[in-house]
């Protein structure tokens, strides 16, 4: 290969860095140094520059449910400066109860020291998520309860998307909780034509302390499956509130053929208003129909004489049922009193009328009717009336 020198003017040679001078050296080491760190990490390596804290819960609220209370509030989607949680926070709940007894000069609230009541991952926050709030239910043990006193809580909240750094606490909510009447335990059902009939007995202890006198019941109805021992398919609604002397409530609005799911709960008037126990045992009662209609009334049997080609034969009427499930009639015919003998019709009668054609001349009959509601059930027959076309030559009989 043939070796060339580089010919031209010297401004036109390609320029070399001379490090010889004291300030180019440092500017190299400081180049140098900065493409040795920079080689010590991994590009693909995560790094969080800053922490990030979900906004304060606002809303949080408290409110007591027989023995325990019921918190409910929005859980934050964005962080303090405006960026979205890419999944649930974790979720911590703080519970504070006021001291039995106070220091002089300081207040009931100013003595509660708040303590963690729980942590809820954010793989469990879904659980506990009802129609876009997060619900979470604190059990009041009933030692909790000084004799004879409500007990003052205080709830406060914080989330955490971070382990570097929580929320800021929410809004505290705070409330008195009462000692309620325990749960009624006995709660039974009767299936009667008008009602279904509900009874049970006043609960006689309390779940902590000495509650305050029961003013009355509220009862819920939910539709449920038949046969069915658990869920309702709706969400119970209130359909009655005895008062505190009765152990009892008929509920007349019910159709036979569906399911129901009834709870009691009990009622005390408190200085914030009314609260409930906890839910009775949940009963399901199948409503069946069981019971027969009553007889039909003003049976009358008269005879039509022959005319014609048309024989003699006797004509039944009767006054028509009152009641709104009667499915028809049957009509019966006997040649003994007190026997009700052989059915006549093959199919039920819509209307309280029969034509019996097939009566002997000469013969006395006996006739009742019944009537048949939709479920089946058949009536007593009605009183009986005698009847019968006259052989030739004779009298009626």
């Amino acid at each position: 290969m043939e070796n060339r020198k580089w010919e031209g003017a010297p401004s036109a040679r390609p320029r070399t860095v001379s490090i010889s001078s004291p300030m180019s050296s440092f500017l190299f080491s400081i180049l140098l140094l900065s493409v040795v760190l920079g080689g010590c990490a991994s590009p693909g390596d995560p790094y969080e520059r800053k922490a990030r804290v979900p906004q304060a819960v606002t809303d949080l609220a408290a409110a007591q449910s027989g023995s325990d209370v019921v918190l409910t509030f929005t859980l934050p989607t964005e962080t303090v400066d405006h960026r979205p949680l890419e999944q649930p926070p974790a979720i911590e709940i703080y519970r504070a109860f006021a001291a039995p007894t106070v220091p002089p000069g300081e207040s009931r609230a100013a003595s509660m020291q708040p303590a963690l009541l729980a942590t809820i991952p954010p793989a469990m926050v879904a659980s506990y998520a009802t129609q876009g709030r997060i619900r979470y239910i604190d059990p009041i043990p009933a030692t909790a309860f000084a004799p004879g006193t409500a007990l003052m809580a205080s709830y406060t909240v914080r989330t955490r998307a971070s382990a570097k750094k929580s929320s800021a606490d929410s809004n505290s909510a705070g409330l008195y909780i009462y000692p309620l009447p325990n749960s009624i335990s006995d709660l039974k059902a009767e299936v009667t034509h008008p009602a279904i009939v509900l009874t049970w007995t006043a609960p006689q202890t309390t779940t902590g302390g000495t509650a305050l006198p029961i003013a009355g019941y509220r009862v819920y109805r939910a539709e449920g499956e038949p046969g069915a021992t658990a869920a309702a398919k709706s969400s119970p609604a209130l359909i009655g509130e005895p008062d505190a002397a009765s152990a009892s409530f008929s509920d007349s609005n019910f159709e036979f053929g569906k399911t129901y799911v009834y709870m009691i709960r009990s009622v005390v008037q408190t200085p914030g208003g009314a609260l409930q126990s906890g839910d009775s045992n949940a009963l399901t009662v199948t409503a069946k129909d069981t019971f027969p209609p009553t007889a039909p009334q003003g049976l009358v049997v008269v005879l039509v004489p022959a005319q014609a080609e048309a024989a003699a034969h006797l004509e039944l009427s009767w006054a028509i049922s009152p009641e709104t499930d009667i499915a028809g009639y049957n009509v019966y015919r006997s040649e003994q009193v007190g026997v009700l003998g052989t059915r006549l019709n093959a199919e039920s009668l819509l209307t309280p009328a029969f034509r019996d054609m097939n009566g002997l001349p000469g013969r006395r009959y006996f006739y009742s009717v019944t009537a048949a509601d939709r479920s089946g059930n058949e009536s007593a027959p009605s009183a009986a009336v005698s009847g019968g076309a006259p052989a030739e030559g004779q009298p009626a009989p």
